[in-house]
């Protein structure tokens, strides 16, 4: 399986996104292309991403584990069609959101709106 982008954390594979950290304890959770409906592209803040390295405040997302995440300043949330969407804060939004687009037919707001309370 050959992957298109990698970092410590999330791994966008020719099939699937794999993001290490997401689950109790160290759960590797796998998003096949074709359950994406949406991407959003977020800016962080400290009460909206930024201060949190795993879990969240909302049940609406989870963030998975990231120990860089005060750093960061972009986010990306999956829309997967269901209740909770996975947050996450890849070294490199821009080339993680690219192998996004090439590889599932999905709409992607990169309207650099505020992140939603974490």
């Amino acid at each position: 399986m050959a992957v298109t982008y990698t970092d410590g954390w999330v791994t966008c594979a020719e099939d699937e996104i794999r993001v290490r950290g997401y689950y109790f304890p160290w759960g590797t959770k796998r998003i096949p292309y074709a359950r994406i409906r949406a991407v959003r592209r977020v800016r962080l803040s400290l009460v909206r991403g930024r201060g949190r390295i795993w879990g969240t405040a909302n049940p609406r997302y989870w963030a998975s584990l990231d120990w860089n995440r005060p750093t960061k300043h972009v986010a990306l949330i999956l829309d997967l069609g269901r209740r909770v969407h996975p947050f996450l804060t890849p070294d490199d939004p821009d080339a993680a959101l690219d192998v996004i687009r090439r590889h599932a037919a999905v709409d992607v707001s990169d309207d650099d709106a505020s992140g939603p309370l974490i």
